[in-house]
């Protein structure tokens, strides 16, 4: 089974990479950005009898950084994956 974990910023926690991109779109000529919030997409390729229990220990133990970071646990549909 294909899992997708999103992690991202907690809101209110400084983005120095987002901020980054945002001065760099704006010096691309880009406008109507109004801010930007970089992250991170790791991809897991599990056993099906992974419970999301499991899944969700491996993202508080260690994909996540709990005190600044969320997550979201995504399961990749069998025809999405395979494409």
């Amino acid at each position: 089974m294909k899992v997708r974990v999103h992690v991202s910023l907690k809101p209110g926690v400084l983005d120095p990479q987002g901020r980054a991109i945002h001065h760099s779109l704006e010096g691309l000529g880009f406008s109507g950005v109004r801010d930007v919030r970089a992250g991170r997409l790791i991809e897991l390729d599990v056993d099906d009898a992974t419970s999301d229990e499991a899944l969700d220990e491996m993202c508080r133990k260690l994909l996540a950084n709990m005190v600044i970071e969320n997550y979201r646990i995504e399961k990749v549909p069998a025809a999405e994956a395979s494409a």
